[in-house]
């Protein structure tokens, strides 16, 4: 957000931004979901407070989203309509951990998890990550820091499509960290925000395993509606009313016409519309992908979904914080730096965020074009050191 912030100051200085820090959809909210928008201003519908759980209408979409994508029966009384995923992720640690509790998330993994969690006094603690394990989580690792801990940890935290990585856990590993879960009392917290936004095979869901683990989803990413404002939760049972009542009071409900314009979105109409946008994110990573050798990267995550690429630019620098900044300046190409993913400095290269930036290809694929050629101008011309 800090290098958005200096992104959006240079935009009205300069005027020659391309901003690819952002992890949000160039385009507007499907036609579809706009319409109903208008239809229900132009109609004079009542948009007040809604029940804290969301309305009947966006829980319903949302089931019926999760059914035709996912096969998942649900419920739409075990679903929590949320503002953003964001809120949705307060209420949950609110409701299910206690200050002191421990709750594993990935390194390099969503800095929001680790900083949220924190402000709640709990202990987010990172589990290491790296290339050998494509920047996933595994039973072997979850069993092996439990060893060393001498007790489970209160929760997981997965994403699959992961940020920054965008790397898929496969369906059988995540049936069995699933698994492993259930049968050690941890809450395992599945982010599947990226879903629908895969390049291969569509990601699997942990409620094809356990219905005890909590989905996290949102209109943000695949639909293009990130400002709109609307999230979810898929809750076990005796999570729903804990979450229903600090909804209620943390954020009263979603606001009522952004899910007027959710319940739109996620019904089947913007699909065809939808999956032309995921066609232009694959396209985008397979071109950063064959650009990235022209600034002498050899190492990048296997970006299976999501629209970010995490690539690793250490013989660039050791400061990626401040290769960030002075690239803005000098190119008005606005990236992100690793830290934000992997804090301070890792124990191995591949876990070291001061080695490592993310750029994200949801723009346009002239600008993300112009973005490199921008940025291997700037490292041919450079003088050959790096920022340490």
């Amino acid at each position: 957000m800090e290098l958005l912030k200096a992104a959006n100051r240079r935009a009205a200085t300069h005027g020659d931004v391309i901003s690819l820090c952002a992890g949000q959809p160039s385009t507007p909210a499907p036609v579809v979901a706009l319409e109903a928008v208008a239809t229900a201003v132009r109609d004079g519908a009542v948009l007040g407070y809604t029940d804290a759980m969301g309305t009947a209408v966006c829980r319903e979409a949302i089931a019926g989203h999760l059914q035709r994508t996912s096969g998942l029966r649900v419920d739409p009384a075990d679903v929590a309509v949320t503002t953003g995923s964001s809120a949705g992720f307060t209420a949950l640690f609110l409701a299910a951990f206690d200050p002191g509790d421990v709750v594993l998330m990935t390194r390099p993994g969503y800095p929001a998890y680790r900083n949220t969690l924190a402000a709640l006094g709990c202990r987010a603690v990172e589990l290491e990550c790296g290339p050998a394990v494509r920047f996933q989580p595994t039973v072997a690792l979850l069993e092996e820091w439990t060893a060393a801990a001498g007790a489970p940890p209160a929760g997981l935290i997965i994403a699959s499509p992961a940020n920054p990585t965008g790397t898929v856990i496969a369906p059988d590993e995540l049936a069995a960290i699933a698994r492993w879960c259930d049968a050690n009392d941890v809450l395992l917290v599945s982010d599947e925000i990226y879903h629908g936004v895969t390049f291969g095979e569509q990601a699997a869901s942990a409620w094809e395993t356990s219905r005890e683990a909590v989905l996290v989803g949102s209109v943000s990413k695949y639909f293009s509606m990130t400002g709109w404002r609307v999230g979810w939760l898929v809750l076990p049972e005796h999570l729903v009313r804990p979450v229903e009542l600090l909804l209620g009071n943390l954020n009263i409900c979603a606001p009522a016409i952004a899910q007027v314009a959710a319940a739109a979105a996620l019904g089947p109409t913007a699909r065809l519309e939808l999956d032309g946008h995921v066609r232009r994110y694959r396209d985008n990573r397979d071109h950063v992908l064959a650009r990235l050798p022209e600034l002498g990267v050899t190492q990048w995550a296997p970006a299976d979904g999501a629209f970010y690429a995490y690539a690793d630019v250490s013989h660039l620098t050791l400061d990626s914080v401040a290769y960030c900044d002075q690239l803005l300046a000098a190119t008005g190409v606005a990236i992100t730096p690793g830290v934000d993913f992997a804090p301070g400095h890792g124990p191995t290269p591949g876990l070291d965020g001061q080695r490592w930036v993310r750029m994200s290809l949801a723009g346009s694929t002239e600008d993300i074009d112009e973005a490199m050629s921008r940025w291997i101008a700037h490292v041919r011309s450079g003088p050959g050191t790096r920022h340490t």
